[in-house]
């Protein structure tokens, strides 16, 4: 007994010991990285050992979950005495920031906190097997150079922010490779199917959703972000295979909110990883392509928060596999792709901790700089409290909180720049209105994200020019270079819980997303809804149009809990139920008359997969199911010709590529259906291609080409163009993303809830004719342009317009949505458009 006691102590010890044994990726997952792909669980479980292994180095953190349940780790990695005091140095760094709620002084004494950032992109496969890599070399004993960096710096690894793109990639790639992988760029393992491992679980771009944060991924890690706010962040990507690799500095332009420590630092950086490519004969380049303007990317938001934030780009992506030939014919293996980053890897963290005192210094000066109100030229940013803008009102502030923006309320009057009008206009300062201070820890971001119209040193950008909030949330605001702050928080008025008390009827304002999702929830538990066409006046109260009704007439089954059942749905939206004790208005039509419809719940299908842009069928579903939380059906657009018509009343077709509109047989069927009674959503570029059906009365109209417009002083060597300058030669006539005014028909229930204008992001150069035969919702006319870049020869086509109509279809309609008005889902005041097409359009 006693000798089986001491073999079974024997083998726990063994296993204890085995257990505790600190390995490396290669000895722990059984294969060289870079030789096949690690899925997720096998990184985070790697990530679990080495934590395990040395807990005096590593600490694990899951700080979410990801939409189909992958956990989201970071793994924190620093000298022994850092990680037993990692929650000091975090308050001691808020300090530095001025973003902590205690008044204790902070101490430049600290850690710098480098945050590296991998596979935000799924398909962009290899940093997360460098993550690997990086995280042995910093803890392998053998090393001592990493031991010494990490005395003065504490590093954050996300060792996968998109595991489920990642999972979709990996699984996808594993499943088509063969015993040996194919180099040829034409093999089916180069060739990932729609729509790609890229996106999250919604077809989002998480690299464009920092400062947003409409993902779940976003939200959970940049709540962790926002409470470390590190000084070096890098976010680890992949290009095109015939890239070899881009790191800092980047390319212009610039927001003119960068300090010229940051720019300088950049340098910095990038002359270190020089040594070591230099070194290794890899080539790479710098300040090319990738810019730091459009502030929701993984480099520009740290930067705009006070860090030195940067891109690093790797030839790769979802083309490469495992290897893959090049343009030059050389074979590019995702072992050199995560040798690269690797090195990038370690070379960001020696860098920062051979220059951690002075970024602690540079950190603390950027926030003491931005409290002092030196950032900018407007010092207050003001948001009217007007009743119908509630909503949107409610979601800026929910965005505000996101990001750590202070705001309050202020007194008084003054002048500054009116959104809306476009110029200096005077303004009194009333009851909950929001007062945004220029002067506070985040001011780079508060005057990158509400001013007006951002300088831009480059017309060569990476993304869109013009974002400014009040525009895309449809608010009355002001800029003014007066300092109105009150302190505290804005007085916005609670909202009060709806009563079930007996009435004949209760009215509810159309004015939002709120509104819609209680109106689509209570059509679909069976409430029978009617709208007004037209404004009303009943028992002292005013209604615009769009204004829903429910009435106990045609609710008979409901009995005594009618309204129980719908201050139930009301309460929990948030949304106020006017009570009225007649169907006669006193202005207006009574509830009885045509002019007052009824509602019913509308079966949505859109269409998706091949062909189907994939960002753009992801911004419909998402809205559907997380903000609207209404159901749809989403049917692939290769299968259209099986779809049950009957079951279908509303089809959306986000951007894509259409064939089934050049097969007769089926094109013939949809516009039967349509002419039954179909309503049709068409958006982007899905409107272009509706046009060409001859039943179609939407035309894109003819571009004057103004490049040949007679000109007898016209200078004959003008047509001789530099060959240096080709990549710029298309940008007169073309627009990144612009902000335009667009004039709406607020009679048309496409526009119900709007006031005169609507702010549009325009993002391409299409415009088309007004509708002769429909209605012109929405157009632009003269001098349309408000913020952003627009090529000089574009501008001058885009004018006398339709951007937003309807055509009626038979008993059908479509409504043709020319821009995108869910664009990544931050675009809030577009929302209620799109809602409008959906339950209002063609009832």
């Amino acid at each position: 007994m006693l000798k089986n006691s001491l073999l079974l102590s024997f083998f726990s010890l063994f296993f204890l010991l085995a257990k505790s044994q600190l390995k490396s990726p290669e000895e722990y997952l059984g294969y060289k990285i870079g030789t096949r792909y690690t899925p997720h669980w096998k990184l985070v479980s790697y990530f679990h050992h080495v934590a395990e292994s040395v807990p005096s180095m590593v600490k694990m953190q899951q700080y979410g979950e990801t939409n189909e349940h992958r956990p989201l780790y970071l793994a924190f990695i620093s000298a022994a005495e850092n990680i037993s005091n990692m929650e000091n140095i975090r308050q001691n760094n808020m300090r530095l920031a001025n973003l902590s709620m205690d008044k204790a002084a902070p101490t430049e004494s600290a850690p710098a906190i480098v945050w590296l950032s991998y596979n935000v992109h799924g398909n962009e496969t290899s940093s997360s097997e460098a993550a690997l890599l990086t995280l042995y070399e910093l803890v392998d004993p053998k090393n001592t150079q990493t031991k010494e960096w990490m005395k003065n710096t504490l590093i954050i690894m996300d060792p996968c922010v998109n595991p489920d793109g990642r999972d979709r990639y990996v699984n996808w790639f594993n499943s088509v490779v063969g015993t040996q992988y194919n180099p040829r760029i034409d093999a089916r393992e180069h060739r990932e199917p729609w729509p790609g491992g890229r996106t999250n679980h919604y077809n989002f771009d998480l690299n464009r959703d920092w400062a947003w944060q409409t993902q779940i991924e976003s939200q959970q890690r940049m709540k962790q972000y926002n409470q470390w706010m590190p000084q070096v962040h890098v976010d680890f990507h992949e290009q095109g295979i015939n890239n070899p690799y881009y790191f800092a500095p980047a390319a212009e332009p610039y927001h003119e909110v960068i300090t010229k420590w940051q720019r300088d630092f950049q340098v910095t950086i990038g002359k270190n990883h020089a040594k070591y490519f230099d070194k290794e004969g890899w080539l790479y380049f710098t300040r090319e392509r990738f810019d730091l303007f459009y502030p929701s990317y993984g480099d520009t938001y740290p930067v705009y928060n006070g860090a030195i934030g940067m891109t690093y780009e790797q030839a790769g992506g979802g083309a490469a596999g495992l290897g893959v030939l090049t343009a030059e014919e050389d074979t590019l293996t995702l072992y050199d792709r995560a040798i690269h980053h690797f090195t990038t890897s370690i070379s960001t963290i020696e860098i920062s901790s051979k220059n951690a005192t002075s970024l602690v210094k540079e950190f603390r000066k950027y926030f003491n700089d931005a409290v002092g109100g030196s950032i900018g030229e407007y010092k207050s940013y003001i948001i009217k409290n007007k009743p119908e803008d509630a909503e949107r009102i409610q979601s800026l502030i929910s965005l505000l909180d996101k990001n750590g923006i202070r705001y309050g309320s202020g007194k008084g009057s003054g002048k500054g720049f009116d959104y809306h009008a476009g110029k200096e206009a005077n303004f009194s300062l009333a009851d909950g209105d929001l007062v945004i201070p220029a002067a506070q820890p985040r001011a780079a971001m508060v005057k990158v994200l509400f001013e007006p119209d951002p300088k831009l040193a480059d017309s060569a950008t990476y993304d869109i020019t013009a974002w400014a909030l009040p525009y895309a949330y449809g608010l009355t605001a002001y800029a003014s270079k007066l300092n109105l702050s009150g302190g505290g928080g804005a007085a916005i008025p609670a909202f009060i819980p709806n009563t079930n008390a007996d009435a004949y009827g209760y009215v509810i304002r159309w004015q939002g997303v709120s509104s819609a999702k209680t109106v689509g929830q209570l059509l679909n538990k069976g409430i029978k809804l009617r709208f007004a066409e037209m404004p009303f006046e009943v028992n002292g109260q005013s209604f615009p149009r769009g204004s829903v009704i429910i009435l106990k007439s045609g609710n008979e089954q409901f009995g005594n809990t009618l309204w129980q059942h719908v201050s139930k749905i009301a309460n929990e939206n948030m949304i106020t139920m006017n009570a009225v004790q007649t169907g006669m208005v006193d202005k207006g039509y009574d509830f009885g008359s045509s002019r007052v419809r009824s509602m019913k719940a509308v079966k949505v299908a859109m269409l998706t997969g091949e062909g189907v842009f994939s960002n753009a069928a992801g911004e419909v579903w998402h809205f559907f199911e997380k903000e609207l939380q209404y159901p749809i059906t989403l049917i692939n657009a290769v299968d259209v010709s099986r779809a049950d018509w009957n079951n279908i009343d509303v089809l959306i077709m986000p951007a894509g590529n259409y064939r089934f509109l050049s097969d007769k047989a089926v094109a013939d069927r949809f516009h039967q259906w349509i002419n039954g009674g179909g309503r049709v959503v068409a958006m982007e570029n899905a409107v272009a291609q509706l046009a060409k059906q001859d039943w179609s009365s939407i035309e894109e109209k003819k571009q004057v080409d103004t490049s040949k417009e007679k000109d007898t002083n016209k200078d004959p060597y003008e047509s001789l163009k530099s060959y240096e300058d080709r990549e710029k030669d298309a940008i007169p006539a073309t627009t990144p993303g612009a902000i335009l005014r667009v004039d709406v028909d607020n009679s048309h229930p496409l526009m119900y809830g709007y006031p005169a204008h609507y702010y549009t992001l325009k993002m391409d150069d299409n415009i088309y004719s007004f509708i002769k035969d429909g209605w012109n919702a929405g157009v632009i006319k003269q001098d349309s342009q408000v913020a952003g870049f627009v090529g000089h020869e574009l501008k001058k086509n885009l004018k006398d317009g339709l951007v937003f109509g309807v055509q009626d279809v038979g008993r059908g309609s479509v409504t043709y949505l020319t821009d995108n008005v869910l664009f990544r889902n931050f675009w809030e005041n577009g929302k209620l458009m799109f809602c409008n097409a959906v339950f209002m359009v063609g009832e």
